[in-house]
């Protein structure tokens, strides 16, 4: 994907300023204000989503990574800019077999719900491992945003960690569902936060989105 340079220099200058963690909401009546754009990021449990969110932002644990799946049970949300631009919102992690049923429940609902009544959500970005592609599971969170008529962007994460031939199978395969959905974007973004892969890109792609 190819982004304007001036919005390239313009994401990377704003995410090397600040950016803060503004709060943890375990429920709707915990949201923040609406006060500023709201940029979603969801995924599998695991797949990578604080290493990308640490990546986007430059930071070492602005958003804490772990090896343990389903760590995120809450809407955590980091403000972006000063005066605050927009905010990043780190959701829970979905398809983590061996949580409670009860608190997976929970989960669902609180997704579903801040999905459904944000009036400040512009995009939500679904992020799908490289090394497993889109699984049923993926397929019940893009079904859920189109639903929700939430336009979102597919991100493949740990795109370092596969073989060419492979990352390219993959992202062909994810594209193709991607057409299947009325609310997916048709680009598909390639990242590794290790490597630093596709995270300008995706940078540029977030300031587009909250400034719509």
């Amino acid at each position: 994907m190819s982004e304007e340079p001036d919005l390239l220099t313009q994401a990377n200058r704003l995410f090397s300023g600040r950016v803060e963690f503004l709060l943890s909401a375990p429920e709707l009546k915990f949201l923040p204000e609406p006060e500023a754009p709201e940029i979603a990021f969801c995924g599998r449990s695991n797949v990578g989503k604080s290493s990308l969110l640490n990546a986007l932002t430059g930071r070492k644990a602005i958003a804490r990574a772990s090896v343990t799946p389903g760590r995120t049970q809450e809407l955590n949300f980091f403000e972006v800019g000063d005066p605050t631009l927009f905010r990043l919102v780190d959701m829970p992690g979905y398809g983590f077999a061996k949580a409670p049923i009860k608190v997976v429940d929970k989960w669902k609902r609180l997704v579903r719900d801040y999905l459904r009544g944000r009036p400040v959500l512009k995009r939500t970005l679904v992020l799908i491992d490289s090394r497993h592609g889109v699984k049923p599971t993926d397929i019940d969170m893009m079904r859920m945003l189109d639903e929700a008529a939430v336009g979102y962007r597919l991100v493949l994460t740990k795109a370092d960690k596969v073989k060419a031939s492979d990352l390219a199978e993959t992202r062909a395969a994810v594209e193709a569902e991607a057409r299947k959905h009325s609310a997916a974007f048709p680009v598909i973004h390639v990242t590794s936060s290790e490597k630093g892969m596709g995270i300008e890109e995706l940078r540029a792609a977030v300031l587009a989105d909250a400034m719509i």
